[in-house]
């Protein structure tokens, strides 16, 4: 038996960064959308205690530090099966882009060895290990849009935000995370938090997608040493987008458009305007869409 399971990429519509943790996190709030485009993540058995991983991408580290072996050994541990399998990532999401394609690949492992090796998880289970593997894990075994609460892991699901297509611009600059937590200025990040969130979760909560308006905290901390992704975010406004935003802490750019044909002439133009990296045109995907194509080998 072979499985094949969609790993799908994130935007973040919303992201604030409250404050440092004792735990070394920082405490976000944050609202999670998962959109069209995804990696595939390939599994197929093995003798008992083998395991090989490859990836079709260069760059992607194929040993223990790779998110997807992290997912195997973690299930291995939890449940005592020591079964093996092949592990084939074909990747399409960028890397250092802020949509959480690494996440993403953990989530799809989770959830399709699960199965290969025929094991009984709960729900409830998936979702306490992917919070171990990491912050944004369990977002990706729930889908459509959510509120991301403490480190990220506590989620609290919304309504489907109207559907948006989406022009994603992933220039060719990679930003650390540590890096850009460490650029935060926290008296300005902290600023506003009682007054905004509430609100913002009730416009969403209500599903009155026209009436949200988001921020991201990192870009103030990111756009000074890297201007190239403010030029960006400029340029994709001025296609005519209805918001433009960076995704997590960098270095991908989305605008979100009403229409396909609004969308399509966005990406063209900024083909005409040879904006740097890769351009990339996807869509919404709801809760009910994601955790079919996620859970469709699922009895």
């Amino acid at each position: 038996m072979t499985l094949r399971v969609p790993a799908r990429a994130k935007i973040n519509l919303h992201l604030q960064v409250m404050f440092p943790r004792p735990d070394g996190y920082h405490e976000i709030r944050t609202v999670f959308q998962t959109v069209d485009l995804a990696d595939e993540v390939v599994l197929e058995p093995a003798a008992d205690g083998e395991l090989a991983f490859c990836c079709d991408q260069p760059g992607v580290p194929t040993g223990e530090d790779n998110l997807c072996l992290k997912a195997v050994r973690l299930l291995q541990v939890e449940t005592g099966v020591r079964r093996g399998a092949r592990i084939t990532l074909r990747k399409q999401i960028p890397m250092q882009a802020g949509l959480g394609g690494g996440s993403a690949d953990a989530a799809a492992t989770l959830v399709g060895l699960s199965r290969l090796w025929e094991l009984t998880c709960s729900s409830e289970d998936l979702l306490l290990w992917g919070g171990r593997l990491g912050s944004d894990v369990p977002f990706f075994l729930m889908g459509g849009t959510a509120l991301g609460l403490g480190r990220g892991e506590e989620l609290v699901p919304l309504p489907d935000a109207p559907f948006r297509h989406v022009v994603l611009v992933c220039p060719p600059v990679a930003v650390s995370t540590a890096w850009a937590y460490g650029r935060l200025n926290f008296q300005l990040t902290t600023k506003g938090f009682v007054n905004k969130i509430p609100p913002l979760h009730r416009v969403l909560a209500d599903g009155r997608m026209d009436a949200f308006r988001g921020v991201n905290d990192f870009e103030a901390a990111v756009f000074p040493d890297f201007p190239l992704l403010l030029h960006i975010k400029s340029q994709i406004a001025d296609c005519g987008a209805d918001g433009t935003m960076m995704s997590g802490s960098g270095s991908s750019i989305y605008g979100l458009f009403d229409t396909a044909a609004a969308c399509m002439e966005a990406e063209r133009s900024l083909c005409r305007q040879s904006v740097p990296g890769r351009i990339i045109r996807t869509r919404f995907i709801g809760r009910d869409e994601y955790r079919r194509n996620l859970f469709s080998h699922w009895n």
